[in-house]
């Protein structure tokens, strides 16, 4: 059978996996990584007890995003109009450091490098550098609009992922974990719907 191409800083072992998660949540191939594809380099010797692939692929992809929409919060925790918002993004900017309390000893357990292999690439649900950086320089309506539909897709494909993990993936503590995650994304994205002038920001 012939393995699907790569893009260079994801590990190929991880790439299939990555793939599945993405065929689960009904996103094609050019919604993933951007980057120019080549061909994957023959796969390392088997070790001992690996870690599955597409639990693998869930954690390194969740992990980035965490940190992402962090930052995302710590902004809005300062900068959004309303009272209710701001306290909205602190709550979840303390919520999603807490899941990265779970997620970074979790990628160290796999044995995998707690680094961004998804940097610099189009992955749906991630705030990206350029979103930060608009977010930045938005001000008012606007700095809340901003931040609420990049939230929302946060919380939306996060949780898409997180549902994917639950049932493909192989490892008890990514699944549980997991599971957590999407309880949490679901409450949050009720919460946000809810709050004063969400509707009219999100049309």
């Amino acid at each position: 059978m012939n393995r699907p191409t790569a893009a260079r800083p994801l590990p190929a072992p991880l790439l299939p996996a990555l793939l599945v998660l993405l065929a689960l949540l009904g996103l094609t191939a050019t919604a993933g990584c951007s980057s120019a594809p080549e061909p994957a380099p023959a796969p390392p010797p088997a070790a001992s007890a690996p870690t599955p692939t597409t639990d693998a692929a869930w954690v390194q992809l969740m992990t980035p995003m965490n940190e992402k929409a962090v930052a995302l919060l710590a902004l809005a925790a300062d900068r959004a109009t309303t009272p209710p918002l701001r306290a909205f993004a602190t709550r979840l900017h303390s919520a999603q450091e807490a899941e990265l309390g779970r997620l970074r000893p979790l990628l160290a357990r796999m044995g995998l490098p707690d680094t961004d292999v998804h940097a610099g690439h189009d992955m749906p649900g991630m705030v990206t550098e350029k979103d930060l950086a608009a977010a930045r320089a938005a001000e008012g309506a606007a700095f809340d609009r901003l931040f609420l539909t990049q939230l929302r897709d946060h919380l939306r494909h996060s949780a898409q992922v997180s549902r994917s993990e639950i049932t493909a993936g192989a490892r008890a503590d990514a699944k549980e974990l997991a599971a957590a995650l999407v309880t949490a994304r679901e409450a949050a994205l009720t919460e946000l719907a809810g709050l004063p002038g969400a509707a009219r920001a999100l049309g």
